[in-house]
């Protein structure tokens, strides 16, 4: 797997998917394959676009139960072998900021919905220059990397699907909860949809 990979997976350039190729390309000279299944985990502390590049070079996915996300949000990943407790850790090394005025001025439009059609191309132009600018930087400079002793997560569990008493709708009978003899999904226990 690619940069290219992870851009068709994830849908365009931007620096947060170097970030994460750049990451787990690290990560897969270290433990030299490609999860198929769950041998390789990583912990992830953010949801940020690095993660799918993560997905995608690595092999390491929700379904799989082989990606764990901790919402800590920091660019901190945490690699390791199903059955060993030696980790590697990289963690992001703070950057300078963009002193790129017009990025600067362009990204609050982008990110709110209010950048006119030029503003959005040349915000894209700039933000794929910082992403390939990422590609450039040494592994020692962009990020830390320790070793560190851990207890994996538990493999992923698979459970039953049953149908909430009140919608209908399947819930993993792990998540399920008794309201007034009933058994529900949680969404209707606590009264809320998403």
């Amino acid at each position: 797997m690619d940069l290219e990979d992870a851009i068709e997976f994830h849908g365009h350039l931007c620096p947060g998917l170097v970030i994460g190729y750049r990451v787990g390309t690290y990560a897969a000279e270290q433990f030299k394959d490609r999860s198929e299944d769950e041998e390789l985990v990583v912990v992830v502390e953010n949801k940020s676009c690095a993660v799918d590049a993560i997905q995608v070079i690595n092999g390491c996915t929700f379904g799989k139960g082989n990606l764990v996300f901790k919402d800590l949000g920091k660019h901190i990943y945490t690699f390791f072998k199903r059955g060993d407790r030696n980790a590697l850790r990289i963690s992001l090394n703070p950057r300078k900021r963009s002193n790129d005025e017009k990025y600067n001025e362009l990204f609050p439009k982008v990110r709110n919905g209010t950048a006119t059609a030029e503003e959005l191309e040349e915000f894209r132009k700039r933000h794929a220059e910082k992403a390939y600018a990422i590609l450039a930087i040494p592994d020692e400079e962009l990020f830390t990397v320790t070793h560190v002793e851990t207890e994996p997560p538990e493999k992923a569990m698979v459970y039953r699907s049953i149908a909430c008493a009140e919608c209908g709708e399947e819930a993993m009978e792990t998540r399920l909860r008794v309201k007034e003899g009933k058994t529900v999904c949680l969404s209707c226990f606590e009264g809320h949809d998403i």
